[in-house]
């Protein structure tokens, strides 16, 4: 074995042009594969984080201004919701599948102070308790709203970390606050916990309790939204005609037209999640595809440069022939030395590949874009699990393996007699 691998060695030393040539292609293959697949994980998580912060079995119901005449009553109607409007999803048509319910009603453009730290812009958020596992609310510290809150029409509050860590000048022992008041405009409000927010979105929400929200505020009984949680549904058709359902009664509750949606909006977001996943599942196939293309590339390269090395050697294998040598040791030879190459090199392309992802999280992954009034980052994450990164380089080596086996075949096929007249 050592006398093949020295064998080799001279074979490339000889041809350092040929050879670097054939490794280049071969790392560059990789390298494009590897960073394709990094920048494509990392807009992926970028655009699709956000569904990882609700959970994917709920829709969101709301009333908006009619859009044609319906029951004798005239277009442009204003739909409000209500908080009555939740015994619509406890009708037996819905209550086998309708889990948890709850509504919000949002006030906006306050400052909140504690001590002489303030934020400015912060909303408060009123809500139920069924919202901390709906909206997947992380807590870092105490509680979220309970049902006691709810009853007593409690004045307390969550904060988010980012609020939090300033408030204690950068500590992250959350718990120091619990107890302590905050003023929320002239309100002032008992802090009770601590939630995660996202710090690539503008995420400034303060959680209160719903009832403590229409109290402070001497709101009737109209809410922004009801969400709801739901299981039993396993396709898209099956979630389209469960939302139809849904917006077909909360139509009918106001005197709009079933199929008026402007009326009626209903976010799904267990249909936009499986739409996203189908999305999701046809970039990363094309974001494959065109990285196999590419490692294609270089396979065809190692292949190439077999060939030429097969041609200019002819002479060598026939005088290795006529000593005595066998087919299975010309081959041999030819198919080492494809391995070799293409091993070495796309470990190289591999290793390159996953240090430019690295600066790409470094530097495009920290820019931020403005869409749809949040704060996103360009790419979030943009690197390559390291058992795809493998992965990838084992079935170049194996194709540099197969690409070699042609050239080295033919080699071992030759005549002594034919090779010995070879130039």
């Amino acid at each position: 074995m050592r006398d093949l691998l020295q064998e080799i060695w001279e074979s490339l030393r000889r041809n350092k042009m040929r050879t670097c040539l054939t490794g280049l292609a071969v790392a560059w293959g990789i390298f494009m594969l590897i960073v394709l697949l990094g920048a494509g994980n990392g807009l992926l998580n970028a655009f699709l984080n956000d569904g990882d912060s609700f959970a994917s079995n709920t829709m969101m119901v709301g009333g908006g201004v009619t859009s044609k005449p319906y029951d004798g009553l005239k277009q442009g109607r204003r739909i409000r919701i209500t908080d009555k409007d939740i015994d619509i999803l406890r009708q037996p048509r819905f209550a086998d599948k309708v889990d948890l319910v709850s509504t919000s009603l949002s006030r906006s453009g306050y400052t909140m102070t504690y001590g002489r730290r303030y934020f400015n812009n912060v909303s408060l958020n009123g809500t139920l308790p069924g919202d901390v596992e709906m909206n997947r609310v992380q807590m870092l510290a105490g509680r979220f709203i309970n049902d006691r809150d709810i009853a007593e029409k409690r004045k307390v509050i969550i904060i988010t970390h980012l609020h939090a860590k300033n408030f204690l000048s950068g500590d992250t022992d959350y718990d120091k606050l619990l107890g302590q008041r905050v003023k929320v405009g002239n309100l002032s409000f008992t802090i009770v916990g601590v939630r995660h927010a996202e710090e690539n979105r503008d995420d400034r929400s303060l959680y209160v309790p719903y009832t403590a929200v229409k109290a402070i505020f001497g709101l009737g009984d109209e809410v922004d939204d009801i969400t709801f949680s739901f299981h039993g549904l396993t396709t898209e058709a099956e979630s389209d005609a469960f939302e139809n359902q849904v917006r077909t009664a909360f139509a009918t509750a106001h005197r709009a037209a079933p199929d008026d949606r402007r009326a009626i909006w209903v976010w799904n977001r267990f249909s936009q999640n499986l739409q996203m996943e189908k999305a999701k599942g046809i970039l990363i196939t094309a974001l494959w595809i065109i990285g196999l293309f590419t490692l294609v590339s270089g396979v065809v390269g190692v292949s190439n440069i077999m060939l030429i090395t097969v041609k200019e050697r002819t002479h060598e294998f026939g005088i290795r022939k006529a000593l005595g040598a066998r087919p299975g040791s010309i081959l041999k030879l030819i198919v080492t030395e494809s391995v070799l190459i293409t091993a070495f090199f796309g470990y190289i392309g591999m290793l390159l590949g996953m240090v430019a992802c690295r600066i790409l999280d470094a530097t495009v992954g920290q820019s931020k874009v403005e869409m749809f009034g949040q704060s996103i980052k360009m790419l979030d994450n943009p690197t390559v699990g390291i058992g795809t990164a493998l992965g990838a380089t084992i079935v170049l080596i194996i194709a540099g393996t197969l690409a070699g086996i042609f050239p080295a075949s033919q080699a071992a096929r030759v005549k002594p007699i034919e090779a010995l007249r070879a130039e």
